[in-house]
């Protein structure tokens, strides 16, 4: 038996997976696995080619069994980030399959062809030697978006792993009855560590939609029985766009039990007219590729549009002033920079001791997001430290509060804030809107007054560009150091 998935048995028909109209059986995920754990047990790593099929999920699942880290890999990645990424994780295997067409800078790495719903001759148990005993060993390696440089390769523990779905567990009362339904890329830790290894470890099943789109979330929500739907605020703020004209959306959506969105804030207007359509609410919860999941609204609250909720079980939770102080105040206004320690924490970043050595302050992991906390503990996150933390005019604003008012606009239909220098105020609040009607566009102090209204004349943007589109990662992040070549475009 598995210490990550207790569940995964060769005897078992019990459905785990399904990619479309590949499915499998815990039985049929624990041969397949087994086969190719001990084929790649002196892998030294592995580099996972992360598409959203069966075969992604069944090769993760096999280096885990091996105790052989994976390296999952984004499959839109370029050359140069992909020369970079192998270069520092060095993997002795590529696992894809047999269809997929690989780039010419994997031609070096040995590939290894993945195969899903063997027969039961392999079962976990005769394989079960290979898994570590030690919960510190390395699970994946999952590299960061390189913002501020080229990507760094987090080093994920089993420890990690098991202390961040264990605490979900607690927070969504996630149970082996429940049915994940999601459309997340397999490449990031919101698709891969709680989408795919999360159901699996609680005994549960996941059904992957390949791409998302709102008629499929229907159907698995819907007749297909699913229980739990993820997803980004993009994919939710196209899922509140269908429900005024699509009643069997509206009702799969009712039916759900659990509904939670993360990677980026969902948008207060969102929150509304999901809840007022169905009556039920989006949890948020709040993590990241170094930490897994720090907080969450817990299962069965009271709406909270905003907040990212309370810390898990296990994770321990400060805001910090730029001179490291400790903010003591739980006043909702107090803006500091979080600061999390506990199981779910990264072990290193690879190869990389200096950076691994600054990411931390006496052991608390610096998250640079910064936030709030409400007098009964919740967490509201206002911005990142590096672009949506503003200094105007002696005050400490948080871009992500005003661009939330900006989205109660009925003439703007996506929104978001920066900081400019200016030689007043020592920067000045710039808005980028997307309107709800490109014709007609409401005016710049139209929305400052509506800013200066619902918040504080203080938080006005001082200036409004107007786009087409604001740009977006894979996983519907904005993209605010772009915001400019967007303008240009």
């Amino acid at each position: 038996m598995s210490a990550l998935f207790p569940a995964l048995r060769a005897d078992s028909d019990r459905p785990a997976l399904r990619f479309g109209t590949e499915a499998l059986t815990y039985g049929e995920l624990g041969a397949s696995a087994a086969a190719l754990g001990a084929r790649i047990g002196d892998a030294g790593r592995v580099a996972v080619w992360a598409t959203p099929t069966a075969r992604t999920a069944v090769a993760v699942v096999a280096a885990l069994l091996a105790g052989v880290p994976a390296v999952p890999l984004n499959p839109r990645t370029g050359e140069r980030e992909l020369a970079h990424i192998l270069g520092d994780s060095t993997p002795g295997a590529v696992l894809a399959g047999a269809d997929d067409v690989l780039p010419a800078g994997l031609a070096g790495v040995p590939r290894i062809d993945v195969e899903t719903a063997m027969v039961h001759d392999s079962p976990v148990s005769a394989f079960s030697g290979g898994e570590p005993d030690d919960p510190e060993s390395a699970a994946l390696i999952v590299y960061t978006s390189g913002t501020t440089g080229p990507p760094k390769g987090v080093v994920l523990s089993h420890r990690a792993v098991a202390a961040s779905l264990d605490a979900l567990e607690d927070a969504w009362a996630w149970t082996e009855d429940d049915v994940l339904v999601h459309a997340l890329p397999l490449f990031h830790v919101h698709g891969l560590v709680l989408g795919i290894l999360g159901p699996l470890r609680r005994g549960g099943s996941v059904r992957h939609l390949g791409a998302f789109s709102t008629r499929e979330v229907a159907r698995e929500l819907g007749a297909g029985g699913g229980t739990m739907l993820f997803g980004v605020p993009t994919m939710y703020h196209r899922i509140a766009d269908a429900l005024e004209d699509d009643p069997a959306l509206v009702r799969a959506l009712s039916e759900a039990r659990l509904l939670v969105s993360g990677s980026a804030a969902l948008p207060v207007h969102d929150h509304e007219r999901i809840t007022g359509a169905t009556g039920r609410t989006v949890i948020e919860r709040y993590g990241m590729t170094e930490t897994l999941m720090n907080t969450s609204v817990p299962v069965g609250s009271r709406p909270r549009p905003g907040s990212v909720g309370l810390p898990l079980t296990g994770v321990e939770l400060r805001l910090v002033e730029e001179d490291g102080t400790e903010l003591g105040a739980y006043d909702g206004e107090s803006v500091g920079e979080i600061q999390v320690r506990g199981p779910n924490l990264f072990s290193a970043y690879l190869n990389r001791p200096d950076a691994t050595a600054a990411a931390f302050d006496g052991g608390w992991f610096r998250t640079g997001d910064m936030a709030v906390r409400e007098p009964d503990g919740y967490v509201r996150i206002v911005g990142r430290k590096a672009t949506d933390l503003i200094k105007s005019g002696g005050y400490k604003i948080g871009a992500g509060e005003i661009e939330n008012a900006l989205l109660d606009h009925p003439a703007v239909r996506e929104a978001a804030v920066t900081g400019a220098p200016d030689p007043d105020l020592g920067e000045r609040i710039v808005a980028w809107v997307v309107p709800t009607d490109a014709e007609k566009p409401p005016t710049a102090a139209e929305l400052a007054d509506h800013v200066a209204g619902l918040l504080a004349p203080h938080k006005r943007p001082r200036t409004v560009h107007f786009l087409r589109a604001l740009p977006r990662n894979d996983m519907g992040k904005l993209l605010k150091k772009a915001l400019p070549e967007a303008l240009r475009d």
